[in-house]
C-alpha cells in the first residue's frame, strides 16, 4: 500500500502553472515560468512551455503565393480528385450506359426544371471512346499542376466549377426554343477545361511569362469543332469567358485585398450566371 503524495508548497518550490501539484525546476526560455516534463517542448536553445509554443505558432503567418494561395507541398490534391471523379463517373457509364448519361446530361429544355444538370453534365463523357475523357483529363492534369499550386485550392476549384457552369449557361443562351438545339443534350468537361485555359492565359501574362504556346494549344482546340462534329463549341466559349473573368480577378487583385477580391469575383460570377439563366427562361 502506498501513502498519498503530500501537497506541494507553492511558496517554497517552483511548480508548473498548468499542473500546480508538480514540482518544476526547469523554466521556459521564453516566459521564464516553471514547466513540468509534460508541458516542456524542446527548442533550439533549452525548452519552451506549451503555452509559448502555441502562441508562437498562432503568430506565424502562413506563406502565400503571389496570387494569395496558401503554399502547399506535395501533389495537387484538387486536380487529382477531379480527375478521379471524372474517371469514376466514366466507369459507371460503362456499366449503366445511356440511361445514366440521359439522367444527368444538360439540355436547355430540362435546365429549368432540373437545374443540377448545368453542373452534373460536366462530369460525363462519351462512353464509346476514350478520346473524349482522355483529352479532357490530360488537359486538366497539365493545367491543374500549374494553376492549383499558384492560385491555391479554393480558387482553383471555384474556377473549375464556375467555368463548367458557364459552359452550360452559354449553351442555353445560344439555343433557340424553336430549334433542335433546345432539346439537344450536351456533356463533357470541356467547358471547365477551357475555363482553366482562360485563367492560365491571364496568369502567365501577369507573371510576364511567354503565353504563346498556351495560346497555340487553345487555338488548336478551338478549331476542332470546325472539323469534328457533335462538339458543343458554345460550352467552350462560355467556359473560356468565365475563366478569363476570374483570371483577371485572381491575378490582378491588390495583394492586401487578394482574398476579398477573389471572393467577390467568385460570388459575383456565380450570381451573374444564375441571373442570366433566370432571365433566359423567363423570356422563353
Amino acid at each position: 500500500m502506498t501513502s498519498p503524495t503530500p501537497p506541494v508548497d507553492a511558496g517554497t518550490v517552483p511548480v508548473c502553472p498548468r499542473h500546480p501539484d508538480r514540482v518544476a525546476y526547469v523554466r521556459c526560455q521564453r516566459c521564464g515560468r516553471p514547466t513540468c516534463p509534460e508541458c516542456q517542448r524542446a527548442a533550439a536553445v533549452g525548452v519552451h512551455c506549451v503555452d509559448c509554443v502555441r502562441e508562437a505558432q498562432s503568430a506565424v503567418r502562413s506563406t502565400t503565393t503571389v496570387f494569395g494561395g496558401k503554399v502547399r507541398t506535395g501533389r495537387p490534391l484538387v486536380t487529382f480528385t477531379l480527375i478521379a471523379l471524372n474517371v469514376l463517373v466514366f466507369l459507371v457509364e460503362q456499366l449503366q450506359g445511356r440511361p445514366f448519361i440521359n439522367r444527368w446530361t444538360f439540355a436547355p429544355v430540362l435546365g429549368d426544371s432540373e437545374p443540377w444538370r448545368f453542373l452534373t453534365s460536366a462530369f460525363l463523357h462519351d462512353p464509346g471512346t476514350l478520346l473524349h475523357i482522355g483529352f479532357n483529363m490530360y488537359a486538366l492534369w497539365i493545367l491543374g499542376q500549374f494553376l492549383e499550386p499558384v492560385l491555391g485550392r479554393w480558387r482553383f476549384i471555384a474556377g473549375y466549377l464556375l467555368a463548367a457552369l458557364g459552359g452550360s449557361v452559354m449553351v442555353l443562351l445560344l439555343a433557340s426554343p424553336d430549334a433542335l438545339s433546345w432539346r439537344t443534350g450536351v456533356y463533357g468537361a470541356s467547358g471547365a477545361v477551357f475555363g482553366l485555359f482562360g485563367v492560365i492565359v491571364v496568369v502567365l501574362r501577369r507573371l510576364k511569362r511567354d503565353a504563346r504556346s498556351m495560346l497555340l494549344v487553345l487555338a488548336l482546340n478551338a478549331a476542332i469543332p470546325f472539323f469534328v462534329g457533335n462538339i458543343a463549341w458554345q460550352a467552350h466559349v462560355g467556359g473560356f469567358l468565365v475563366g478569363l473573368l476570374l483570371g483577371v480577378a485572381f491575378a490582378y487583385a491588390p495583394r492586401p485585398q487578394q482574398r476579398a477580391v477573389s471572393l467577390v469575383a467568385v460570388l459575383g460570377t456565380g450570381v451573374l450566371l444564375v441571373v442570366l439563366t433566370g432571365l433566359t427562361y423567363a423570356l422563353v
